[in-house]
C-alpha cells in the first residue's frame, strides 16, 4: 500500500512538473523573440553605425545579450571564426539550426532569422538595414501571436499535466 502510495506522488509530480515545464515554454517564447528582436537591433547598430566587421559585430552581441539568445549569435560567430571555407550564410544557417534547439521558440521565429542570415554581409550597408529592420517587424508580428499563444494555452498546460496525472494514478488504482 505505501509503495503505491509513493507511486502515486511520483506520477502526480512528475505530470504537474510536466504541465509546469510545458507551461513555462509558453511564457518564455514571447521573452525570447523580444530579446532577439533586441539583438538584432544591437547588430543593426553595430554593422550599420559602428561599421563594425561582422564577426566581431556577431561577438559583440552575442555578449549584450541575455541567454538562450545570446547562444546563437555566439555560435554564429564562433561558426564564422572557424572558417573552413564556408561562406556566411552556410555559418548562419548551421549555427542557428544547431543552437535554435536551446530555446522556446518556434519555426517561424526560426524562419525570420535564417531569411535574414541569407543576406547579412552580401550586400550594403543600406540593404542589410532594410532587411533587420524587416525581421525586427516580422519578429513583433511572431511575438504577438506567441503572446496570444502563451494568454491561451500557458494556464491550460499547468492544468493538463496535473489532471493527466491523476487519470493515470486513478487508472492504476
Amino acid at each position: 500500500m505505501l509503495l503505491k502510495l509513493i507511486g502515486a506522488s511520483l506520477i502526480l509530480f512528475a505530470g504537474t512538473l510536466i504541465g509546469f515545464l510545458q507551461a513555462a515554454r509558453y511564457a518564455d517564447r514571447p521573452k525570447q523573440i523580444r530579446q532577439l528582436a533586441g539583438a538584432l537591433q544591437r547588430l543593426e547598430t553595430e554593422i550599420v553605425f559602428g561599421q563594425t566587421p561582422l564577426p566581431d559585430a556577431l561577438q559583440h552581441t552575442a555578449s549584450n545579450a541575455g541567454q538562450p539568445v545570446g547562444r546563437l549569435f555566439q555560435a554564429a560567430a564562433d561558426e564564422l571564426s572557424a572558417g573552413e571555407g564556408r561562406s556566411f550564410r552556410e555559418c548562419w544557417d548551421h549555427a542557428m539550426r544547431r543552437a535554435w534547439p536551446t530555446t522556446s521558440m518556434r519555426t517561424p521565429e526560426l524562419t525570420v532569422t535564417l531569411r535574414l542570415g541569407s543576406i547579412l554581409g552580401m550586400s550594403d550597408k543600406d540593404d542589410q538595414l532594410k532587411h533587420l529592420r524587416l525581421a525586427a517587424v516580422q519578429l513583433k508580428a511572431e511575438e504577438d501571436a506567441a503572446r496570444d499563444d502563451q494568454a491561451k494555452y500557458e494556464k491550460m498546460s499547468r492544468s493538463l499535466g496535473l489532471l493527466l496525472a491523476a487519470l493515470v494514478v486513478i487508472l492504476m488504482v
